[in-house]
């Protein structure tokens, strides 16, 4: 068997635990896109609407994965006075919704 006391390596590694720790909360979100241009124009989360108000930036990434892993569009929007990153991916129709606040990093949650 492996040998995991406190001096042999699995040991140490397995007590070095990551001191961040989040809650990540699983949400009921959608995102509405202007069918003519493709673009986001509204984020549907817990029974609040929140319209896009600006698209900062969009990443295609269609070429820069196997399909195995499925191509995906990346835009970066901002509604309701917060920046969102929102990632399509497109092998599944599903949306990925980051949260990235005012200035700073904040919550995730996945679509």
């Amino acid at each position: 068997m492996f040998d995991t006391g406190p001096n042999s390596a699995l040991g140490r590694v397995a007590s070095q635990r990551s001191p961040y720790v989040f809650n990540l909360i699983p949400a009921t979100t959608s995102v509405s896109v202007d069918t003519a241009t493709g673009r986001p124009r509204e984020i549907r989360t817990d029974g609040r609407r929140l319209p896009v108000t600006a698209l900062e930036s969009v990443r295609d990434e269609t070429s820069a994965y196997p399909l195995t892993s499925g191509p995906r569009t990346v835009f970066v929007v901002r509604a309701a006075d917060r920046r969102y990153r929102l990632t399509h991916r497109l092998d599944d129709r599903s949306w990925t919704i980051e949260d990235l606040g005012g200035r700073s990093a904040a919550l995730a949650a996945a679509a």
